[in-house]
């Protein structure tokens, strides 16, 4: 894998590359990078995965086109990460709406801890997955970083829809 650290709104992410697409989006400096400070631009996959992410923060992106190389994670965990990234841009699902799609109406908290080891972040957009009505619960980057993604996809959706 090949990683960096770039800064963002929201903090430092640490992202990481394998020769398939980007496999991992953690929130702050993973200490599992080794020498991540290198240039992102040492790696076009990692200088693409950038870019995007630069332009989803400024609002000009709603979905992103990195290629994705998910590893590991249990089947269930695999079907909660697929319906995660058809959760539309400034859009939220309930974790039993989620646990309802991928076939186990009963399973809101597996839903939970599904989203919490969600390995690509943002990019895979867990904080679309929120508590029954709306309740802002549980997120890896924290509930005000979760409220700021929210945030910022709601105003530019409104944006959008009033220009």
């Amino acid at each position: 894998m090949r990683w960096s650290v770039i800064d963002s709104p929201i903090g430092d992410l640490t992202l990481a590359v394998d020769d398939t697409g980007l496999c991992r989006l953690h929130f702050g400096r993973s200490s599992t990078a080794g020498a991540a400070d290198r240039p992102v631009t040492a790696d076009p996959l990692l200088t693409e995965a950038a870019e995007q992410l630069k332009a989803y923060f400024a609002g000009e992106l709603q979905e992103f086109t990195l290629p994705l190389s998910v590893r590991g994670g249990s089947d269930f965990e695999r079907a909660v990460w697929a319906q995660l990234t058809r959760i539309p841009y400034g859009e939220m699902q309930t974790y039993g709406e989620v646990a309802k799609i991928v076939g186990d109406a009963g399973a809101a908290r597996a839903v939970g801890t599904a989203c919490n080891r969600n390995p690509i972040a943002i990019v895979v957009p867990c904080h679309r997955v929120v508590g029954a009505g709306g309740k802002m619960v549980g997120f890896g980057g924290g509930i005000p970083t979760k409220r700021h993604l929210l945030e910022l996809e709601a105003r530019v959706t409104l944006e959008t829809l009033w220009t």
